[in-house]
């Protein structure tokens, strides 16, 4: 059994943080039944190449990583007909998840107030850019742009005065990611909260609010300092060593999080002397003088490959590893072992990294072909053949 059977979600959202959200309660076991617009559907099907699958079949890689365990149900909720078919879904579901701009629901009768006066027991979340209220409540939010307005931008990237030093985006959709993470922590909080008292909740879900607060120690060392933390490229503000170094023949990271282990690094080394030297026996005295203790280990690693530095390093009980291509990730052996890598109905997905009880937690439903369910969510609303028939030549369904 797995943790969400019998939980039932009507997935309104689209592109990645709401639909990241409720692939995960997919695979923990819920029925999600995804709207899209008919003809077009979720915009990421067309956001390729690359491309799985030929014809009519073919759909983005992008969606392909964000819709596992889905039901597709073709309904145009412009249209009253369609509009009237989703109230009457949405009251039979536990859980909605939305992210349209801030009001954008209301004229189709789908907003928190109109479907939990129908249905109290609802858990409504919504995710927007900025919220449901506050002076930019009305603006759209896109991950890139929450990115920079945050702060993450300002602290990715290489150091001023260094070549290409900018600021970066992080090279995935981090804020859009996290987010749903957070509304599915939500979310299943309501539901445990529900059982208590009956009643649902409306889950208010911000961009700009989730990137504030994963910015984590960096927001942290900026409200303690009043200092903004600068672009530091690969090396760590509060930990040193804590970055890659170059071995005789490619990089590798070596994070030390502890005197101890920087004690074993300095054996290494050949230079047990550097555990004893007031400039670098700390964390702190190291942080302070990086700019000494960092071309001392670098001149020692680079006399040596990068197999044989980690394997050294980690008979030594030191944290290092290898920079991987995403292919090379993805092929590894430990990746392999932990079957993080699946193929569902021909298709190649990244599963779940969700474990319980030794199996994964990851739906076995490949990702939904546009308006594939449309008829059994029909069926399933007593909608008879007839009247199914009806709402598609009017354009209502697909």
């Amino acid at each position: 059994m797995k943790p969400l059977d019998g939980i039932k979600v009507l997935d309104l959202s689209r592109v990645l943080a709401g639909p990241w959200c409720t692939q995960l309660l997919a695979d923990l076991g819920a029925e999600v039944i995804k709207i899209e617009k008919p003809v077009s559907g979720d915009d990421t099907r067309h956001w390729g190449p690359p491309w799985h699958g030929e014809g009519d079949a073919r759909v983005a890689a992008y969606f392909l990583s964000a819709n596992r365990g889905k039901k597709s149900a073709a309904i145009d909720i412009a249209r009253a007909d369609g509009a009237a078919l989703v109230r009457q879904l949405a009251a039979q579901c536990d859980v909605v998840v939305e992210n349209f701009r801030v009001g954008g629901l209301k004229k189709y009768g789908l907003d928190a107030e109109s479907l939990r006066t129908a249905n109290p027991r609802l858990i409504y979340a919504s995710i927007t850019g900025f919220g449901q209220d506050g002076p930019y409540a009305d603006r759209a939010g896109y991950d890139y742009i929450i990115q920079g307005m945050g702060g993450l931008m300002s602290i990715t990237g290489q150091p001023d005065g260094t070549p290409g030093a900018e600021p970066m985006r992080v090279g995935v959709a981090v804020v859009d990611l996290f987010t749903g993470l957070y509304t599915c922590t939500g979310i299943l909080s309501a539901l445990y909260r529900r059982e208590k008292t009956g009643e649902g909740a409306h889950i208010d879900m911000a961009l700009l609010d989730t990137q504030l607060a994963m910015l984590a120690n960096q927001a942290s060392n900026a409200l303690v300092s009043g200092k903004d933390p600068p672009r530091q490229g690969n090396t760590h503000p509060n930990i040193v060593p804590y970055q890659p170094f170059e071995a005789a023949d490619q990089p590798i990271i070596i994070a030390v999080g502890n005197d101890g282990q920087f004690a074993r690094l300095a054996a290494l080394c050949g230079h047990p002397e550097w555990a004893a030297d007031e400039r670098f026996a700390s964390n702190g005295a190291r942080v302070a003088n990086r700019h000494d203790i960092v071309p001392l280990i670098s001149a020692e690693i680079a006399k040596g490959s990068a197999s044989e530095w980690l394997a050294r390093l980690e008979a030594a009980g030191i944290p290092a590893g290898p920079i991987n291509s995403v292919t090379q990730a993805l092929r590894s052996v430990q990746v392999q072992h932990r079957a993080m890598v699946q193929t569902i109905a021909g298709v190649p997905l990244v599963a779940s990294p969700l474990r319980m009880d030794g199996e994964h937690e990851v739906s076995d439903l490949p990702p939904p072909q546009l308006g594939q369910h449309t008829d059994e969510v029909l069926t399933n609303l007593g909608i008879s053949a007839a009247a199914a028939s009806r709402l598609r030549s009017a354009g209502a369904i697909a």
